[in-house]
């Protein structure tokens, strides 16, 4: 999973020009990077989730937002938007069926990014 999502970050940088910060896309540093007011949120919809597919959604979007949250200024967050948009949209494509198995969502829940 994480080559796959490498290669999506890299294809999404070269496609949009975002030279930003890129949020590791873990549990862990999605929390760290989102703003204070967020981080409630974030963890109470991660303890409701049950399945890979909603974990995967969920994933996508507080990522997204992870990455906007962390950018310097306003014309940053709308590139970091773009980029994230990009990315997830490179993977899911170049992804057939469940992009995540449930031993790489725990692995990424446990703070470790699956390979």
């Amino acid at each position: 999973m994480a080559a796959e999502w490498q290669d999506a970050i890299t294809e999404a940088q070269k496609a949009t020009g975002f030279t930003g910060k890129v949020v590791p896309r873990t549990v862990d540093t999605i929390g760290t990077a989102l703003r204070i007011d967020r981080r409630t949120e974030f963890y109470t919809e991660l303890g409701a989730l049950g399945d890979a597919d909603r974990f995967e959604a969920f994933l996508n979007h507080w990522w997204a937002q992870a990455l906007a949250d962390s950018a310097l200024d306003e014309d940053t967050r709308e590139q970091a938007i773009e980029f994230a948009d990009t990315s997830v949209s490179l993977h899911s494509r170049a992804a057939d069926g469940p992009t995540v198995t449930q031993a790489e969502i725990t692995a990424l829940v446990m703070g470790a990014e699956a390979s």
